[in-house]
């Protein structure tokens, strides 16, 4: 009879938190410097329209026209002299036509893959996994550089309109590189409008110095920058037909190459526009890329009219001579030259962002497909992938301090991996169009394939024309990352295989005969606390085993042993270990205990936890060293049982929150509304569908609040479900929490419900009853919430 019914029996009641563990230091530290931890169904999905997705998704591709230029009049005013300025234009309309090129191509790119894209997805799709890989170091390396060289740019920008900070251009990058370290790990979510600003006052602010240049150039007005000390020497003119002069050119169009970096940034966020996605995507891609174009071939030119100069330090910028010549001296074009630097430098640190968000994702996906550790793709405190996020910042950081805040040294690293994605992204889209054969294949399949090899053609001339300037670090660690993601998978792939169950490992669990001996060092409580586990498990067999290796001991622990009386029922074996190798001892016990194939054997170990270095010092290790040998012998089970010594001796206990007390442990992490959401009624079949389950939020009540054997509307998220074996009744139980309290919700006659997760939120409605002394709806009506 359910207990509820006997006479002076305690009514049922709601399920309540009993206790949860203390949080260690280190959590707490993540609550004071991060904020409180979010609730992981706070993971939202902001859907935006091409405004603010070209807003967000183009700063760091619209950005590189800062510096696209700068880096190819670093190669070519030293070894041409003011020749160099004539080359300067043809050079840029090459980098403006594989800019065309590669857009065309990624046009494709993202109405094929409307999820997510991206060169990694593109290779790993059309050409597998492993090839795949070579797409991955690609992109690591590209977001690693582009962290380091958008913040190196944007650092220069700022000390272009105030050069005393010269000195600690370092310390604000890093500083930069800290900010959005800190930010990103607090959950500054790319997709916040807010990061659309910057790219539309870049290119106002730019676009209305190229503008005003014009209108100079055209007026006869427009003057040449009167060049200071610093800036890099100009050479003497000579043939462009030489050998030496070719791997200049060849030079120069690879640091222009650098123009081109962040184009993938809107195949990789195709998710976050507004539907259709694959349209939007495509319109966006190419208005970036007329944006982008249109501002470096208008810097180019503005450079060529009036011979600016790089600087050998960086600083002032190309950029930012242009516009401090065509805005002029005065009150009021000194204000537009410091708001076009402002906009620079937001927009380059702004540009820097982006990989934060890409970088994490990317490693996830490459974690998930088995060719990085598992650790990538863990959600940290704030629901973004924290490692992810310490990786690329350290990385970037470590970056800078070697090569330091140098754009022209920075470049060297660039390209290859950037270029890379696009070849790989043309060859698989070419390969798709030739596979699938749908409208207009040919012409897409000639597109990407063109693409691809003169992006493949990129890659080789960044190598071979940058490798004593540093592309040889990344040519050597390209096959050697490459290598380790597929030893890695290999290794996975290895554990996977060993733990897979197949017919021969199904034999029946149930067990003739089960045999449990418990390993015995000393007689005191962590003992006899784990002879009391070994007693609930049942066996056949009960014994205790200690292993001689000091006669005088043997003899103590053999007199305790005899002398306790909860142990009086269970005989101690002294097993004889001459060589003082216990684990050794032990695999030879438990083999000859098996030697039956109807036996099985369980060796329990109790282990003692002392303090982190006091205990190390103190104490062995010897459970963990015989449980690694015996768990590899067949029908043998080793189990260590934990006994903590440090809170024993300091009377500190972990559990906190006893009954009552435990509610505020649900309501620490920041959880997402129920209310306001867009819903659809599900109703249980074979009730009354004429019931108003539209009227339930009227009738809404804390789970703390409901009575037993009355009617109860209650509205929570789904925290566990448990539905019955398959060979038994079906029958479903469906665990609901509010801020209050908890409660069952049990369907008999089923065992899924349509659309129903753990983390749904859910209402329901129905005769409160009990099982087992808690609080039960049984069969409720039920209305799910659909985000």
């Amino acid at each position: 009879m359910t207990g509820s019914w006997i006479d002076d029996s305690p009514r049922p009641t709601v399920r309540q938190e009993h206790a949860h563990l203390k949080d260690p230091l280190i959590y707490r530290a993540k609550k004071v410097f991060l904020g409180r931890p979010l609730n992981r169904h706070s993971i939202s999905h902001q859907r935006l329209s091409k405004m603010y997705a070209l807003g967000i998704l183009s700063s760091d591709g619209i950005s590189s026209s800062a510096y696209g230029t700068e880096q190819m009049m670093i190669v070519l005013l030293p070894a041409f002299g003011l020749a160099g300025f004539t080359i300067l234009m043809p050079l840029t309309f090459v980098i403006i036509s594989i800019l065309a090129l590669v857009t065309t191509s990624y046009r494709q790119v993202v109405m094929a893959y409307t999820k997510t894209g991206g060169s990694y997805i593109v290779a790993r799709d059309n050409f597998g996994p492993k090839v795949a890989q070579i797409a991955a170091v690609a992109l690591m390396i590209d977001y690693i550089v582009t962290v380091a060289i958008q913040t190196a740019a944007g650092t220069a920008a700022l000390i272009s309109a105030f050069q005393s900070l010269a000195p600690y251009s370092l310390v604000i990058t890093l500083g930069v590189i800290g900010i959005l370290f800190y930010g990103n790990l607090r959950g500054v979510k790319e997709a916040g409008r807010v990061f659309a600003a910057p790219t539309y006052f870049f290119v106002t602010s730019v676009g209305m110095v190229i503008l005003v240049g014009v209108i100079k150039e055209f007026q006869g007005k427009l003057n040449h920058v009167v060049p200071s000390a610093g800036t890099f020497p100009l050479g003497h003119s000579q043939g462009l037909i030489t050998a030496a002069s070719a791997l200049i050119l060849l030079r120069a169009f690879a640091n222009g190459g650098s123009s081109l970096t962040g184009l993938e940034a809107i195949s990789n966020g195709v998710s976050i526009f507004k539907a259709p996605e694959g349209n939007n995507a495509r319109r966006t891609t190419v208005i970036m890329s007329m944006i982008l174009g249109t501002l470096v071939l208008g810097v180019s030119w503005l450079a060529t009219k009036t011979h600016a100069i790089p600087y050998v330090s960086g600083a002032p910028t190309v950029i930012s001579q242009i516009a401090d010549t065509i805005l002029g001296r005065g009150t009021f074009g000194h204000i537009l030259y410091l708001c076009v630097q402002f906009s620079t430098m937001l927009i380059l640190y702004t540009g820097a962002n982006t990989p934060f968000s890409g970088f994490p994702f990317l490693v996830n996906f490459i974690a998930e497909d088995g060719y990085l550790p598992r650790q990538l793709s863990k959600r940290g405190h704030r629901l973004v992938f924290s490692n992810g996020i310490f990786f690329l910042a350290g990385s970037a950081s470590l970056l800078l301090v070697v090569v330091g805040p140098r754009v022209d040294k920075l470049v060297a690293f660039y390209a290859i991996g950037v270029f890379t994605g696009f070849a790989l992204a043309g060859f698989g889209m070419a390969k798709r169009a030739l596979k699938l054969k749908m409208r207009n294949w040919r012409v897409n399949f000639t597109v990407n394939a063109l693409s691809g090899g003169i992006s493949l053609s990129v890659v080789i001339i960044f190598a071979i024309v940058k490798f004593t300037e540093g592309a040889w670090l990344i040519v050597l660690i390209f096959p050697i990352a490459v290598g380790i993601l597929l030893k890695l998978h290999h290794q996975y792939v290895a554990e996977q295989e060993v733990l897979e169950v197949d017919q021969g490992s199904l034999h029946p669990t149930s067990i003739e005969r089960h045999d449990v001996v418990v390993l015995v060092d000393s007689v005191d409580i962590a003992t006899v606390g784990t002879v009391r586990y070994a007693r609930s498990l049942q066996p056949r067999n009960l014994s205790a085993v200690h292993f001689v290796i000091d006669d005088r001991r043997a003899e103590i622990i053999k007199r305790k042993w005899d002398a306790n009386r909860a142990l009086d029922d269970i005989a101690l074996e002294l097993v004889d270990c001459p060589d003082r190798r216990i684990p050794n001892a032990a695999v030879e016990y438990a083999i000859r205990a098996t030697a039956s194939s109807h036996v099985e054997l369980t060796l329990l170990f109790p282990r003692r936890s002392y303090s982190f270095l006091l205990g190390r010092l103190l104490h062995d290790r010897t459970a963990e060293e015989i449980a690694s040998p015996i768990s590899q012998i067949p029908r043998v089970v080793a189990t260590i049982v934990p006994f903590d010594v440090n809170r024993m001796l300091t009377k500190r206990s972990v559990i906190v929150h006893p009954i009552g007390k435990g509610i505020e442990s649900r309501k620490e992490t920041e959880r997402p509304s129920t209310h306001s959401v867009a819903s659809f009624p599900v109703k249980t079949p074979g009730v009354d569908s004429s019931m108003p389950v539209s009227h339930f939020e009227s009738k809404m009540k804390p789970i703390n609040s409901i009575q037993w054997r009355e009617r109860a509307h209650i509205e929570g998220r789904v925290t566990s479900i448990t539905s019955s074996s398959s060979n038994s009744a079906p029958f479903l139980t469906v665990e609901v929490w509010d801020e209050t309290a908890g409660v069952a919700l049990q369907f008999f006659g089923r065992r899924e419900i349509s659309g129903l997760t753990v983390g749904s939120p859910i209402r329901a409605e129905g005769m409160v009853g009990e099982i087992n002394g808690e609080l039960t709806i049984l069969n409720p009506f039920y209305e799910l919430f659909i985000p």
